[in-house]
């Protein structure tokens, strides 16, 4: 009985300090683009169908996500995962409360992970400059 009972202490214990419990395994990430109203498409098959918008993501998961608006050249920004400062916490709390078993769900699921950059914020530019200055820019005429 006192052994079942100090198993179930240390494994509370431990389950305390894992960063999985207390961070979670999934991040929100936002999305902003100017002008608003662009498509967001990771290369994890989320989407959003215009910004701003925001996706839950699994923290251990590293994408590169592809902004595109009608009349704007498409632009991707890589995003990735870091070792995060409360993850840190949350993995080292593993380690001294002997948490083996804790410290390797954080490892899988990236508990300890924060993504880079969050907001995702780009600015969307034009395909093609406006006739103006385009027939200024034929004629040698610097732009006014």
């Amino acid at each position: 009985m006192f052994k079942q009972s100090l198993a179930t202490a240390l494994v509370a214990v431990s389950l305390a300090a894992c960063g999985s419990v207390t961070r979670g395994t999934t991040e929100l990430i936002a999305f902003t683009s100017e002008p608003p109203g662009a498509a967001v498409a990771t290369t994890t098959s989320r989407y959003c169908a215009t910004t701003p918008c925001s996706l839950d993501v699994p923290r251990s998961e590293e994408f590169d996500v592809t902004f595109t608006k009608p009349g704007f050249q498409p632009q991707t920004v890589p995003v990735r995962t870091k070792l995060a400062g409360a993850g840190a916490a949350g993995f080292a709390g593993n380690v001294l409360a002997g948490g083996v078993i804790g410290m390797g769900v954080d490892a899988y699921t990236g508990a300890a992970m924060d993504h880079t950059p969050n907001p995702v914020a780009v600015t969307l530019v034009p395909d093609a400059l406006p006739s103006a200055e385009r027939t200024r820019r034929r004629r040698g005429r610097p732009g006014v």
